[in-house]
């Protein structure tokens, strides 16, 4: 990895742009921390990087991310935050939530509250808080004995300790007190995001018109789709309010399953996600979870204890080369899907998510086969680019 910090102007040239309305070859030009518009000056005093044979693409939107490099946003404290904030950008996620795991409920007060400095010096882009208030049947890799009912007073606590930097809170809304709590967060202007489920379609639907706009790792930790029980999965595809999370790494989802989300969704409704804990860019061993150990062998993420997948080690780079490479989506898809859609869902489109002028500039670098060359943050090169 290399680090430089740009010139006050810089031209990328010779490269595939991805823009909003498509795939061009021409010059992105860099002022600043900013994307400018082109000109008949855009190269003249300028530092030119030449990027034939590569691919331009906006940088990535994470919204659903616990941990990376060895470290934990669930351990609360600024070091392994940034350990993990680190490891991400340098996978080409220049924007990213951090996502607790469940926990009592004045330990999640505490980390949020050291997540949200992070929040305010521009690091993160909020918190997402996943648990405590989901499905003891769809628990996944949360621990049991903590799990409660997303009572609207520990749901404004939660929400409170944050500081203003809460986002996104996933919650299952059949528990008691749920659709109660799914209006707070929509009154709160948090996102309310159906997750670690056991509601059938109708409570679903409750959800959805009491302001919920999240399925969380949609599939992951909720009832199957049913021909005749359709549950959360049809009312959450079938909802054009609703954008649904994937998790793009091979091992949760079937490539099949992945293309039947997309078609029935929509290309504007789709956000991929990583939900990485803390072995994204390590290698296989022991790691925690929250309260929990994880055992991660050939790079998927299981409790040692009940053998549940926790989470997974994924990048936002892997998964898009294999959106491309595998799964057969078209480039600007696979931009809308970890860029653009997050970008919108998250309030920040004005700022990030494409490469149009006035806006950060924000970028990642694929060479020919979709391989990360670069990475650039706010007019800063923080890997490459080439």
């Amino acid at each position: 990895m290399a680090a430089h910090t740009n010139s006050r102007r810089a031209v990328l040239t010779g490269a595939r742009v991805v823009l909003p309305s498509g795939v061009v070859r021409d010059d992105l030009t860099i002022e600043g921390d900013r994307i400018a518009a082109g000109g008949a000056e855009g190269r003249a005093g300028a530092e030119v990087v030449d990027l034939a044979g590569h691919w331009v693409v906006p940088g990535f939107v994470d919204m659903h991310v616990h941990g990376g490099g060895g470290a934990s946003f669930s351990a609360g404290t600024v070091e392994e935050a940034m350990t993990a904030i680190t490891t991400h950008r340098a996978h080409g996620t220049t924007t990213m939530l951090a996502s607790t795991v469940t926990g009592d409920l004045d330990e999640l007060a505490r980390q949020a509250a050291v997540l949200s400095e992070l929040a305010e010096q521009g690091d993160l882009a909020g918190v997402h808080f996943e648990g405590p208030f989901i499905s003891p049947h769809r628990c996944g890799a949360h621990q049991p004995s903590l799990l409660r009912d997303p009572d609207p007073a520990d749901v404004r606590k939660l929400v409170d300790a944050a500081r203003g930097t809460a986002r996104m809170m996933t919650l299952a809304p059949e528990l008691p007190g749920g659709l109660d709590s799914v209006r707070l967060l929509a009154e709160q202007g948090v996102i309310a995001a159906v997750g670690h489920t056991d509601g059938d379609y109708t409570a679903t639907l409750a959800a959805l018109d009491a302001g919920a706009t999240v399925a969380t790792h949609l599939f992951n930790a909720m009832p199957p789709l049913g021909h005749r029980d359709p549950g959360p999965v049809a009312a959450l595809l079938e909802d054009e309010r609703v954008t649904v999370e994937l998790i793009n790494d091979g091992t949760h989802l079937h490539p099949s399953v992945l293309e039947l989300a997309h078609r029935a969704a929509g290309a504007g409704r789709v956000a991929f996600i990583t939900d990485a804990m803390g072995a994204a860019g390590m290698s296989d061993g022991r790691y925690p979870l929250g309260p929990m150990e994880v055992e991660v062998r050939d790079g998927v993420a299981r409790l040692v204890e009940g053998g549940s997948i926790a989470g997974s080690t994924l990048t936002l780079n892997t998964a898009f080369r294999r959106a491309v490479t595998v799964d057969r989506l078209p480039v600007e898809q696979v931009v809308a899907a970890i860029s653009a859609n997050p970008a919108r869902l998250l309030g920040r489109y004005d700022r990030i998510g494409s490469l149009e002028a006035g806006k950060d500039a924000d970028l990642v670098v694929l060479d020919e086969d979709f391989r990360l060359t670069g990475v650039m943050r706010k007019g800063e090169w923080l890997v490459g680019p080439v």
